[in-house]
């Protein structure tokens, strides 16, 4: 049995006597019941992730998966593909914002070079699973084979395995790859069947023509691919790219193991969407870390129907939003955990009227 099989069938439903154990603890806190709105149901939504009534996220991190699209050559992006490999190194040093905003919240980043289309320098910090350099220009012939798309998906299963193994108990996806979201784009107008103009936006801020391009490039590859939009895998080997296989791969890694994993952006989006296909259940699992301003990230919840915590108008992508909406879950479950109950406080509930 291949892994990524193996991981399916190990994801469960939520664990309903925690989630149950958990909404009873929050009647009994000091407050009116329900007074701390979102943050309420999402510490009884992460009691049931987990199987843990009181549950504690103190080891949170960041997957950034790096990787090439060779629909870059068709001009869909406003930087050239050479940024990926100097994005990378700029993680690795810890100059990026994800890295800034990674220790604001206490996380560790893991950056994964998966594909990108260089020789990356050994680096202590960088997790090399280079499957190819890129995949190839899905305007013309499939991204990738399914074999690849296979091991983009294990690769990112095993990710959130290690990170997990060392005590990780809070995911979030992150991403870099210059052109990745015209296959985000491509990946959603696939399986939400939507059309690619509605689900296709500036990505790195490209100009009316180059938009419109964008959006030829992806109606063209859908044409000629013919995508099968209840298979995941499919997708991904026709428009997709690595570093959206490894997150979906990272998803359905975090949810076999019970573990919340944070959806950062518009591409993260398009890696959940592949998760969900081949796995419904995943979705239990999946945190919605921000709405981007990316345009089809709305196709993207409306299809997973989730709701984000926040709303920044951001569209960097690295896991930015979501390592900001990790504080979010913790505070969510310290105040489950941490404020007493009316019992304990030797508060007075309201009585009935």
């Amino acid at each position: 049995m291949s892994l990524l099989t193996q991981t399916i069938n190990q994801i469960g439903p939520l664990d309903d006597q925690a989630a149950t154990a958990a909404r009873r603890r929050q009647d009994m806190l000091t407050k009116p019941a329900g007074s701390l709105g979102r943050l309420e149901e999402l510490s009884i939504r992460i009691a049931g992730i987990t199987g843990r009534e009181r549950p504690r996220l103190t080891k949170p991190a960041v997957i950034v998966m790096a990787a090439d699209h060779g629909v870059a050559r068709q001009g869909v992006s406003a930087f050239p593909a050479e940024v990926t490999p100097q994005m990378v190194l700029n993680f690795l040093r810890g100059g990026a914002a994800i890295n800034v905003l990674a220790r604001h919240v206490g996380a560790q980043v893991i950056v994964v070079d998966i594909g990108v289309a260089a020789d990356l320098p050994s680096h202590p910090e960088l997790v090399s699973r280079k499957l190819a350099y890129g995949t190839a220009d899905f305007s013309q012939e499939p991204a990738m084979s399914l074999e690849l798309a296979r091991q983009a998906l294990e690769v990112g299963i095993t990710c959130a395995n290690e990170a997990i193994d060392r005590g990780v108990d809070l995911l979030a996806t992150g991403e870099m790859g210059i052109a990745n979201t015209t296959a985000a784009s491509a990946i959603v107008a696939a399986i939400t069947g939507r059309p690619a103009a509605e689900v296709t936006g500036r990505g790195t801020g490209i100009d009316d023509a180059s938009l419109a391009r964008k959006i030829a490039v992806i109606e063209q590859a859908l044409a000629l691919h013919q995508p099968n939009p209840r298979d995941g895998l499919d997708v991904l080997a026709k428009v997709g790219g690595l570093e959206i296989g490894g997150l979906a791969g990272v998803i359905l890694g975090a949810a076999a193991r019970r573990v919340p994993v944070v959806i950062d952006g518009f591409i993260s989006g398009s890696a959940a969407l592949i998760a969900a296909t081949l796995a419904p259940a995943a979705v239990n699992y999946m945190i919605a870390g921000h709405r981007s301003v990316e345009r089809g990230h709305v196709a993207v919840y409306s299809q997973l129907d989730l709701q984000p915590l926040l709303d920044l108008n951001m569209r960097l992508g690295e896991g930015t939003g979501a390592v900001l909406a990790m504080s979010i879950c913790q505070a969510a479950c310290k105040v489950l955990d941490e404020m007493a109950t009316f019992a304990e406080a030797g508060v007075s509930e309201k009585k009935g009227e």
